[in-house]
């Protein structure tokens, strides 16, 4: 027995941080005493009792107000306790949302009891105040802003809009895996040779032209983005909500071969297999229900509300029609299926030569002893040879999270200046990370090389540069 004791209290466990509690309240709903319950509009996890909500609004509140006499413009971004850290936003007008994230944890044996050490600055302020910009994004996409939901049915619509979108919407955050990207929620880019990138052009013109409810389109092959119709920050909420929650949803299925039964059910096209992703499931079924889910854009100026359409090819060429405010019918889908998904068949074979190209030319060079992320803040471009498939559940980085913290604290760095700069940390192990900001892009490089120098370092990353991004002029 105290063999076994001795070896638990060598024992260590790392908890990872978790989400405490998430709630969006409006301080002008329930202004007198005994109505503060009125300001609640959403909290997460509802279980907890009212009382308790309450003085956990109030207290956010309190240092909301507080904060702001020192600064009125800037109210508070984050509160850092020993035990977990809270978030604010206020993404309108009187709307905050909060977030309350855990702090990581150590556990320990002392005497058979486990001991819990909390590890107060492990976590990334500008990671997580991201991840909560990003919930309201996601929400605003799927929903229109909180205002609108007031204008609609008042507080009981909004309340109602809250619940059916967050309580689905929590269950996807992975508060342990959010890094680096989370901050950038760039997006990859398929890279094209001319002819291909005009053949799909000319292809999503003749599209827009014949189906003339169709206002914007997005085409994406592999998980990355080869064109866009849609504003920037639209587009990149939509990236996000496509790659990391409905193309994996859809993965298994496809998965399972084209001879499988899922795929028997599919309508017997045999010159292509394109199907929609959003939408009638047979286009063979008279009876088929044709819903769309909704999404708003432009919600700044002109307030689009949109029908998304998700056609996918075989070989994931992805076609992404958004269409005005009439239903797309059952008629239209039969019809966009029989003029786009033909030519999907077509161009998706193109666009796959193309990739083989690029994967034989970069697969020449044997794996690099450096591994980076690259962001451009002009298009929103990202590219990471340090995460392996971001899947819904987890994002796999492939380095330390140690590092991903000195990446993440090189990038606070980089957003406190407006000049350009780069600086160069040495880690614990062996290891260098070199961040690079130049004209709003930034570079972050991760080497692992033993017994090198500063100078030795810095021409790495030299090298790097002219290798990978031999058309990017960075500033030296």
């Amino acid at each position: 027995l105290r063999m076994a004791a001795a070896g638990a209290a060598g024992q260590e466990k790392q908890l990872a941080p978790t989400l405490l509690s998430f709630f969006i309240y409006n301080p002008k709903l329930g202004p007198k005493e005994g109505e503060e319950e009125k300001k609640i509009l959403f909290y997460h996890p509802n279980e907890v009792e009212k009382n308790e909500k309450i003085r956990n609004v109030g207290l956010c509140e309190a240092i909301v107000q507080f904060t702001r006499t020192f600064s009125p413009t800037k109210p508070a971004k984050s509160l850092h306790t020993q035990k977990n850290r809270q978030f604010f936003h206020e993404p309108e007008e009187n709307f905050w949302m909060v977030m309350v994230v855990r702090n990581p944890i150590i556990e320990k044996h002392k005497d058979g009891k486990p001991v819990y050490e909390y590890q107060e600055e492990e976590l990334l302020d500008k990671v997580y105040s991201s991840v909560l910009q990003q919930c309201y994004s996601m929400y605003k996409l799927f929903n229109g802003t909180f205002l609108r939901a007031m204008e609609d049915g008042g507080v009981k619509v909004l309340k109602e809009r809250l619940e059916k979108f967050f309580h689905r919407y929590l269950q996807t955050l992975h508060l342990q895996s959010c890094d680096l990207l989370d901050v950038f929620c760039g997006i990859s880019f398929f890279p094209l040779d001319k002819m291909t990138y005009l053949k799909i052009q000319s292809f999503i013109n003749r599209m827009e032209e014949s189906l003339n409810i169709v206002k914007y389109t997005a085409f994406l092959y592999n998980d990355q983005l080869i064109w866009s119709g849609l504003e920037q920050d639209d587009m990149r909420i939509l990236y996000k909500y496509l790659t990391t929650s409905l193309f994996p949803r859809h993965m298994e299925p496809e998965l399972a071969g084209r001879d499988s039964p899922i795929r028997a059910e599919m309508p017997g096209n045999l010159q292509h297999y394109g199907r929609f992703l959003t939408g009638p499931l047979n286009l063979n079924d008279p009876e088929t229900k044709c819903r769309f889910p909704k999404i708003f854009v432009n919600t700044d100026d002109t307030y689009e509300e949109l029908h998304l359409i998700v056609y996918k090819n075989l070989t994931s060429a992805f076609s992404l029609p958004d269409t005005a405010s009439i239903p797309p019918t059952l008629e239209f889908c039969r019809k966009l299926d029989s003029i786009v998904g033909p030519q999907l068949t077509v161009l998706a074979s193109d666009i796959c030569e193309q990739y083989n190209i690029n994967k034989r030319i970069s697969g020449a060079e044997k794996e690099p002893q450096f591994k980076f992320i690259y962001f451009n803040h002009m298009n929103l471009a990202e590219k990471s040879t340090i995460h392996m498939r971001k899947t819904p559940s987890v994002s796999l980085a492939s380095v330390h999270p140690d590092l991903m913290k000195i990446l993440g604290d090189i990038n606070s760095d980089f957003s406190r200046v407006d000049e350009d700069e780069e600086i160069i940390v040495k880690a614990m192990s062996d290891y260098w990370v070199v961040g690079k900001k130049s004209d709003q892009r930034e570079l972050y490089v991760i080497l692992n090389q033993k017994n090198v120098n500063l100078i030795e370092v810095n021409e790495e990353v030299k090298k790097l540069c002219a290798t990978q991004f031999n058309n990017i002029f960075f500033l030296d």
